[in-house]
Order: C-alpha cells, then structure tokens, then sequence
C-alpha cells in the first residue's frame, strides 16, 4: 500500500539509532527453583511476558481508617474494566496496574505506599500535584476533551459542559501523561512487558513511551466514541493526538463506526492509507504497520453471578417484585452526564401516558443515577433537569400508590441495582451519546440468573436502545430509537410492554447467547493475543527515532537496510571512477506539497556541479512531458533527462530526443479522454494531464474517499472501453494511468523484456497494478526478479542491467557495462539502465526501465512485464 514512511532517509543519519538485536533475544525467568531430586535437571520453560495495564484510575478503593496503614484501607474495586480484564490474561502472567490513587486517598502520597500497594496489590501509583490533576482532569480531560469526543463542540457557555481548547491546560494534559511515562521508565522491560494503555485520559502516552523505548510493545483501547472526522479536526493539537495513537502497535476500539472515524483522521490529516488483509485493519506509518481492532468490552459473568447468587440479592429481588406487583417495571441506570439523555428518557415516559392511557397507573419506570464522574455545572443542570420532569409528570399522573417515575439518586447498593434490573421486564437505554455502555449486557445477564421468583418459566426481556450508543450494533434484538425523537422512544416502549412473551423470550435468548459468549474475558484474551502478532515483528526491524516533541515517530526498516552516511558515501563517491546518478523529480528533487514545481535556482546550481564532473552521468527521471522539463532545465547543460517514465529520452541538451520502441498509434485517446473527461466533471478536485505517450486523471486534490471511490470506477470503465486497444491501464497513488504496450522483438525464449514505467510523483508508485490484456498471443503479466545487491570493485559504476530479452533468474546478478552508452543494448531506445545502491534500489526509469524502491531480505526488486 502506499506509505509516506521517510521520504528522504537522509533526514535518517542525524538520528539516534537503535541497535538491532539477535532474532532470539535470551530470556531469564523472573523466579528459579533449586532443582530437587525428583525434579527435571532441565531449564523451565520461560514464564510469559508481564502485562502493564495503564489507566488512569487504579482499580482500588480507600476508605479513611486512622488506625489502618498510611490512613486508609485500601481493596480492589472488581467493577472496574482494568481489574475485569485480568480474567482473560494467561494464569501465569504477571499483571502490574500503574494508575493514579483514588481520590480519597491522593494526598497519601509516598514511596512507602507505593511499594505497600504494589506489594499486596500489584498497583503501582502515579503521584500528580493536587493542581496538576485538576487542570489535566476536570480541566482539558473531562471539559474539553471527553464533550469532543461525544460531539460537542466548544461553542456553547462552559455551564453547558463544553470549555474552548486553552493551550495552558493542554500542556498540564501533556505534563501527566509524561508523569505516567516516567513512571512505566521506572519498571518497563521494553523487550518482554506487554503494555496496555486505557482511555483518553492517556492519547498522548504512546508518543512518550514510544520515544524512550522504539520497540516497546503498546496497546492502546479507547473506550469513548471516536467523532467523525469533521468534529476531530476542530481540534488544534488534532495531529498530535493522531501521531500518538499511530505510535502504538495496536489500536481498539468498541465498533466499525469509531474505527472508521480514525482511519478517516488519519487519511484526511496525515494521507495514510489502510488496507484490510485476512480479517486485520492495518496502517503503514513510517516502515510500521499499526493494527486496527474492533471488539466492544465485554462484562464479568463471573461477578455478576457472584452478586445474584448471593442471598441479599434474592431477599432485595423479592421485595422489588412485591412493591411492584400488579405494575409493569422499566428500568434505567445512567450515569449523571451530558449524555445520557435522562430528561429526554423522562419526556418519553410523560408522553408514553399521554398517548396510552391505559398504561396509566401501571407503567412505572425506575431511574438510578451513578455518581457523577466529574464537577461542574453541566452536572448539576443534568441533576436540576431530572428533578423538574419527574416532578412535573409525577404531580401530572401519579396517584395515591402509584408514581410513574421513581428517581433513585442516593446510593443504592449492588445487591439492590440487580434486585431492579432482574425484576424490571425492559430496560431503556436512551443516551444521545455513549461509547459502549454494559448496562444493556448486565440488565441481560441478571434476567437469566435470577431464579428469586421461583418461576421456572423461560426467561424473557425487551432492550430498548439509543442508536447512538456502542453497544447498539451488539444487540441486534433490541427496539433502536432515535433518542432525540421522544414520540419514537415513547412508542418503543409501549411495543415493548406490549410485545408477546414468545418474541421477548427469542431476543432475550438471542442477546444472552452474545453477551454470555462476548465477555470481558473474551475481549481481554482478543486484544492481548493481537498485541502479541503485531509487535511479532519487533525484533527482525531496525528503529530509528525521527521528529522532536509530539511529532516523535519511529521508522522501522528491514534488518539488511543501510542507513545512509556521509562517512560511507563520500568515500565510495571518491573512489568511483564512472557513476550514474539517477534523480526522481516530484518528491525528491522538488517536495511534494509544492505549488510551483520548477526547479529553484539552488536546484539548477547543484545539478550543474554534479554534472560538470566528467565522471558523473546524471539523470532526472521524471513522468512529466519533455518539452516541460526541457524548458525547466534549459541552463543544464550536461544533465540526462528521463521523460515520461522513460518513453522520452535525452543525455545531455545538444542531443535529440529518443523515443522508446514502444506503440506508435495513439488513436486509443479518443476514447480514453472522453472517459476521463466524465469523471474529472463529476469529481471537483481531479484533473487531467496530457502527455504525448499517455493520459493520467489526478484526484490529489479531490475529497480523498470521493476520489478514491472515483478512480476505481473509472480504472473499470476505461478497462472496459480499452479492452482491445495495445494499452495498459493501471492505478497509483491518486492516479489512474493509460500507457501503451511495449512492442519489442522477440527476445530469448519469446518473451517481452522486463519493462515497467517508473516510480514517480505522478506515476505508479507502490500502489500500480497491472491488469491482464490480450496481448498477441498470451496475456501481460506483471512479475518480479528477485536480484541480488552486485558488490563491485571500485571503479566500477554500482547497477545492474537488464538487455533486450535477458531474463534475470534467482540469485543471478546480471553483468553490465558501464559509461554514458550501452553498446551491447542494440541502439537507441533499447538501452535500460537501472541504478540501485548498496542499500536499497533508487526510483527511476531510463529507456523503459524502473527499479521500484522495496528493499527486501532477498534484495530488491525489479518489476516488469513478460508475455505469458
């Protein structure tokens, strides 16, 4: 796939390299065993790596006790998704948890208390400045960031819940994500540890972590949506957070929708491009492919049939059945936010009674508000809102023993939660906004669990859902509602009181089977296995180390690549008696974002220097036309110019051009720029330019998915209309391409010489494929010649030539003759010279031969074309 990993890997040679280390690195257990007698005199085998999990929180709970170690009593809080997840991790593994304390106990702060907690609780806390958290936390994360990322934009007063982008409190989000790096520097074996980063709280940790250990294993899962790209861009460090999730291995998220909001990020404000192969998403940054996965978290069946097990929740069960009796129960759990649509959800109950008055006296819907997460007065309007409008429809319909809503918000223990979810027979979920959400999936779990009402019948349930919540998609029998509709959601959930019990038994049952199936243990075993495959290849690259601050990034290339000196270079420039210097023109001689492509006058004075050299032949290779390069260096004298990927060939600006043997008839442009016309009319952005030996529709400037979507209908349409025409049509990087056939003699064993045009800003690129077309007897193929790097004396011109009809075969290193001209080729326009360096190939064409830049562990390649 095309990559814009390191255009110019001179940039390389300033940077800190990493050593390469042996394919096996050796690996001591953490714990060794005198052998005894009757043990195995044999080494054990090694213990599996540790797992760092990262998050904010740690997943512990401190009660103040003056009589308890350091002031407080500290136990695992099992409800956290940081502690769950250990469920799904090998049973050998070590699991270390590095969080920030709880806040009852933040000031506690202490080297004691961390080796006490990571003692007993495998914690190792985070210690930030009481001040510091506040800005990071309630300041960028919960007031800036975390509004964003559920779609709202800072546009409206700060009481409303969204505050504008402050650069200061940026910088203290940036300040505690470096505290967390510091802290994992601490403890991190970076070639064994396997580290699993959680939430938004920490988008900018991989980029620290990165940056002091390149090989490092990171996950990263966010547990919030992830906007569409529109919303994302708003923000003005956008590319830094980008940067930093592409800075780890693995990246999850809940649903397709999140993920394909970042793979549009990532397209629209770094042109990355992502390919899908064998069931994987994978990005190509910088020589690394970061993996992207799509698994929403599961819940603990464990834990929650540990709490309905248990007898305080059969009694707590019992009495919910019997306060209800006679009513039909709904119940909602939410958290008290922006987000969760509770007024919304309450303004559909009002309008359920109004439009049913025969549910009226018998609907009750039961809301629980959780602990507001973060301060503010967002929290306390959504709080005031819920108040007014269960006040308002229970003075409007309630009666003496009957009240429509009854709005649970002081503490409600997990015994008495589950009592309401196994005895409600719906749940209503109506959040405008919501990353996943489990209360659908505990709601589930509990109506099948439960047997305190001693009904044997078979278990039934309805699910009514916002659409806009994570955990949608998953639960496919639920009632989807649009939960800015009240009417909607109100008439959902009358279908739902009224649907027949043999339906609610087949959702419930269908959405059981998921939910059971799909747990946290599920979802942790999945992640960690993929963290595993994509930092398989750690270890077989080498890392170099590029860009400074939140613009850190590591290249990883192949262990035989050789990085580019001024030590190595000069001498063997020195020492070379007859070189050929090969020069790609856009995105190598001139950058590729620059409007005025002529060369500089800088450009001009460095070319004239090499080629007054008598021992240089140089060459720009380029697929622009040649009367445009001719015009542009007009004042090089000496310099060789490839135009058009090599159709069009000049040595030195005295001499005519020569044409390449291939199709002389162009009347195939008729048909293809009418084609192509079409398309550029209806793709604003896009364009076409004319060469004299072919037709190129650019859609660089084009929407990138629009064009995309629109190159490949057109690449079909002129396949189609092109079917008998001595053409080849092919598709590169924001291009589609017409070019003729190559018609040359027959050469040994009647094959066509290996010919492909060049690599070049507007040609083929990595991306090009040949499509097969009848060509004489057989088809055009597009095959590649493994070639082996030619070590040569000096003196000698460092290259490798292919003649006429000479095929090369594995590990052959085909022998040429060096000088400005090819007496052996057979004339002009059949000479074909492809320049490649010791360690890699250079992009370029002369006289209809290309050398594509892939370096490989077999050496590079050359691409070409060969009747079959």
């Amino acid at each position: 796939m095309p990559s814009l990993s390191c255009h110019n890997l001179l940039d390389l040679a300033a940077a800190d390299e990493v050593p390469l280390p042996s394919p096996t690195p050796l690996r001591l257990p953490r714990v060794m065993s005198v052998a005894s007698p009757a043990s195995p005199t044999s080494p054990s085998p090694p213990a599996p790596p540790r797992r760092v999990i990262v998050s904010h929180r740690l997943p512990l709970r401190a009660a103040p006790d003056p009589a308890a170690p350091f002031g407080f009593v500290f136990t695992v809080d099992s409800g956290t998704v940081a502690y769950q997840l250990r469920s799904g991790l090998p049973a050998s593994a070590p699991v270390l948890h590095i969080g920030t304390l709880p806040a009852a106990a933040a000031e506690a702060a202490s080297d004691e208390l961390s080796n006490y907690l990571l003692a007993n609780f495998s914690c190792l806390p985070v210690y930030l400045p009481s001040d510091l958290h506040h800005r990071f936390y309630h300041g960028f994360c919960k007031h800036y960031l975390w509004p964003l990322l559920h779609y709202l934009l800072p546009l409206t007063p700060s009481s409303l819940g969204g505050l504008p982008f402050q650069r200061t409190l940026y910088h203290s989000f940036l300040s505690a994500n470096r505290a967390f790096a510091d802290r994992l520097t601490e403890v991190l074996s970076p070639d064994e540890d396997l580290v699993w980063i959680h939430d938004y709280h920490l988008l900018a940790l991989p980029t620290f972590l990165r940056k002091r250990f390149p090989r490092a294993k990171v996950g990263f899962f966010l547990h919030s949506p992830f906007p569409s790209s529109e919303i994302f861009r708003t923000i003005p460090v956008r590319d830094d957070l980008v940067r930093a999730l592409l800075n780890a291995d693995l990246v999850g998220f809940h649903t397709f929708d999140y993920a394909r909001h970042f793979l549009s990020a990532c397209s629209r404000l770094l042109g990355l491009d992502y390919q899908s192969k064998r069931g994987y998403i994978g990005i190509e940054y910088y020589g690394r492919t970061v993996t992207v996965k799509i698994l929403p978290v599961g819940i603990d069946m464990g834990q929650l049939r540990s709490v309905v097990s248990a007898p305080e929740t059969g009694d707590a069960v019992r009495r919910v059945a019997e306060a209800y009796k006679g009513r039909r129960l709904m119940i909602g759990v939410d958290d008290v936010d922006l987000f969760k649509g509770i007024g919304l959800k309450f303004l559909a109950m009002e309008q359920l009674l109004v439009d049913h008055p025969e549910l009226r006296g018998r609907a009750v819907l039961v809301q629980i508000t959780n602990p507001a997460r973060s301060e503010g007065r967002d929290v306390q309007g959504v709080q005031d809102e819920a108040r007014a409008i269960s006040a308002r429809v229970n003075a409007r319909f309630g009666t003496p023993g009957y009240t429509p809503i009854v709005l649970l918000e002081g503490p409600v223990t997990p015994q008495e939660k589950a009592a309401y979810y196994a005895a409600a027979e719906c749940c209503v979920m109506s959040a405008v906004r919501d990353g996943l959400n489990r209360i659908p999936y505990i709601y589930t779990v509990l109506r099948q669990e439960s047997d305190a009402l001693g009904d044997d019948a078979p278990k039934r349930s309805v699910i009514v859902l916002s659409e806009f919540v994570g955990c949608s998609p998953s639960l496919s029998g639920a009632i989807r509602v649009n939960p800015w509709s009240v009417e909607s959601v109100a008439e959902a959930m009358n279908a739902a009181l009224r649907m027949p019990e043999a339906e609610q038994r087949l959702r419930h049952e269908k959405h059981y089977k998921y939910v059971s199936t799909h747990d946290v243990a599920y979802w942790a075993r999945s992640f960690d296995q993929d963290l595993q495959r994509a930092c398989k290849d750690h270890f077989s690259r080498r890392h170099w180390g590029i860009g400074f601050g939140m613009s850190f990034k590591v290249v990883a290339l192949g262990p035989n690549f050789r990085r580019l000196s001024v030590e190595h270079i000069l001498p063997s420039y020195r020492r070379t008696e007859n070189r050929l210097i090969l020069l790609d023109y856009d995105g190598t001689v001139m950058p590729e974002n620059s409007i005025d492509k002529a060369p500089s006058s800088e450009v001009i004075s460095v070319l004239n220097r090499l080629c007054e050299d008598p021992k240089n032949r140089v060459f720009i290779v380029s697929g622009r036309g040649k009367d445009e390069l001719s015009k542009w260096f007009a004042p090089c004298e000496k310099l060789g110019i490839a135009a058009e990927h090599g159709y069009f060939t000049r040595w030195s600006r005295g001499v005519p051009w020569e044409t390449s043997s291939l199709a002389a008839d162009f009347d195939w442009k008729k048909t293809a720029e009418p084609v192509m016309r079409l398309y550029t009319e209806a793709t604003d952005g896009s364009s076409i330019e004319h060469k004299e030996s072919a037709l190129v529709w650019h859609h660089q400037e084009a929407d990138p998915d629009f064009g995309s979507c629109q190159a490949k209908e057109l690449l079909d349409h002129l396949e189609n209309v092109l079917a008998n025409e001595p053409v080849v049509v092919k598709r590169g990087q924001h291009i589609v391409e017409v070019n003729p056939q190559v018609r040359h003699q027959q050469g040994r064993g009647g094959g066509e010489p290996p010919v492909v045009h060049g690599q070049d800003g507007e040609g083929a690129g990595l991306g090009a494929v040949h499509r097969r077309r009848p060509v004489g007897r057989g088809h055009v193929r597009e095959h590649r010649v493994p070639v082996q790097r030619q070590r040569e004396a000096p003196g000698h011109q460092r290259g490798v030539r292919l003649h006429r009809g000479q095929e090369a075969e594995h590990g052959q290193v085909l022998p040429g003759r060096h000088g400005g001209r090819d007496q052996d080729a057979g004339g002009p326009g059949q000479r074909a010279v492809a320049a490649a360096q010791a360690g890699g190939a250079a992009p370029g064409l002369v006289r209809g031969l290309a050398v594509r830049d892939e370096t490989t562990e077999g050496g590079f390649y050359c691409t070409g074309r060969s009747d079959e």
